[in-house]
C-alpha cells in the first residue's frame, strides 16, 4: 500500500492506493480561497498553508482509508515541477513520516503523476497513447509507450499553459480566482461566435500552442466593450471556443503525425465541458478512442502520484534523506 503526499502549488493532498491499483482514500485540501484576493497563487502564502494542512491531510487519509500507517509499505511525494517551497514541505514530510518506520520513498514527477491518473482502477487505460496534458501549469502533447515516467514531447505551449490562459481571461472578464470554471459558467449564456479570435500556429509541424496572443486579443476586445456587462458572456464563450479550438486542433494533427489510435486527456482543463465534448465529436469522427481523466483526478491530487509511484523507482532507507527538491528555470 502506498501512501501519496502532493503539495506542487495550491492543493494540499494525500491518498492511499493499494498494488492493484485501487484507491482506497484521496483528500485534496484546496487553497483557492486563500489564493483569491491576490488574482493567483502566492508561493510564501501557499509554502506557509502547507505546512499547516500536510499533517491533518495525510491523518484524514488514513482514517478515511480505515487503515493505519503501519499497513503503509511505501511513501510517495511529488518533487517536481511545481514552486519549490510548496514542494519541499511536502518532500520533507513525506521523508519524515517514511523515516519514522524505514519505509522506502518514491519520488514521483508531477506531469507523471497526471498521465498515471488513467492508471487506477475500476477502469485503468494501458498505454500506448498520445496524451494532451492541459493543466494551470504545463500544456503539452507527448507519445506514452509504457507506465513509467518516460514521455516523447511532441509539441507543447510556447508560452502560457491552457489552464493559465482560462484563468487570466477569467480575470480580465472581473471573475475572479480561480477563473476557468467561472468563465465555462459564464460562456454558457454566450455566443461563441460573437467574437472572432485567432488561433496562433506556432511550432514544429503545426503542434505548438500559443495562447498569450488570444489573450491579448481578449483584452483589447474587452477594453473596448467599455464595461458592458451584457457582452462579457459573449466574449467568455468566443473566449472559450477559441481556446478550445487550438487545443482541439493540435491534437488532432498530432493524432495524424504519430499514428496513435488512442487519445488520453489529463490535468485541470481536461475538466472542461466544451473541451471534452469536443474532443468526443472529433476522435468519434476520426475513428480514435477517446479516454478522459475521471472529474476527480483532473485537477492536482494525490492519487495520481500513488498511481505513478507504482512505476517508479524507490529510494531505500536511509539513502532519501539526501534527497531535495531544487529551483530550475
Amino acid at each position: 500500500m502506498i501512501l501519496a503526499i502532493e503539495s506542487s502549488c495550491d492543493e494540499t493532498a494525500a491518498a492511499l492506493v493499494d498494488d492493484g491499483g485501487r484507491l482506497l482514500s484521496s483528500v485534496v485540501a484546496s487553497q483557492a480561497d486563500l489564493h483569491a484576493r491576490y488574482g493567483g497563487v502566492v508561493p510564501e502564502v501557499a509554502s506557509r498553508r502547507h505546512l499547516e494542512l500536510c499533517v491533518p491531510v495525510v491523518e484524514r487519509a488514513l482514517e478515511d482509508a480505515g487503515v493505519g500507517f503501519d499497513r503503509v509499505d511505501a511513501v510517495a511525494v511529488t518533487e517536481g515541477p511545481g514552486l519549490i517551497g510548496a514542494l519541499l514541505v511536502g518532500l520533507a514530510t513525506a521523508k519524515a513520516l517514511a523515516f519514522a518506520r524505514r519505509l522506502p520513498l518514491i519520488p514521483v514527477g508531477h506531469l507523471h503523476g497526471h498521465v498515471a491518473s488513467l492508471y487506477l482502477e475500476p477502469e485503468p487505460v494501458a498505454p500506448p497513447f498520445l496524451v494532451l496534458l492541459a493543466s494551470g501549469g504545463h500544456t503539452l502533447l507527448a507519445e506514452v509507450d509504457d507506465h513509467g515516467p518516460g514521455m516523447r514531447v511532441v509539441g507543447q505551449t510556447l508560452d502560457d499553459a491552457a489552464g493559465e490562459a482560462f484563468d487570466q481571461g477569467a480575470r480580465l472578464l472581473g471573475l475572479g480566482y480561480p477563473g476557468g470554471a467561472a468563465l465555462e459558467r459564464l460562456a454558457r449564456d454566450g455566443d461563441d461566435h460573437a467574437h472572432e479570435f485567432a488561433v496562433a500556429m506556432a511550432g514544429r509541424e503545426g503542434l505548438d500552442l500559443s495562447f498569450s496572443g488570444l489573450k491579448t486579443a481578449l483584452r483589447t476586445a474587452v477594453l473596448a466593450a467599455g464595461g458592458d456587462d451584457a457582452g462579457r458572456a459573449d466574449l467568455a464563450a468566443s473566449y472559450q471556443r477559441a481556446l478550445v479550438r487550438s487545443l482541439v486542433s493540435r491534437t488532432m494533427r498530432a493524432l495524424e503525425v504519430t499514428g496513435r489510435d488512442t487519445l488520453a486527456v489529463v490535468g485541470g482543463v481536461a475538466a472542461n465541458g466544451v473541451l471534452r465534448a469536443a474532443l468526443e465529436q472529433e476522435c468519434a469522427r476520426a475513428g480514435v478512442r477517446l479516454a478522459l481523466a475521471p472529474l476527480a483526478l483532473c485537477s492536482d491530487n494525490a492519487a495520481m502520484i500513488a498511481s505513478a509511484a507504482r512505476f517508479c523507482a524507490a529510494l531505500p532507507y536511509p539513502e532519501y534523506l539526501a534527497r531535495d527538491a531544487y529551483a530550475t528555470a
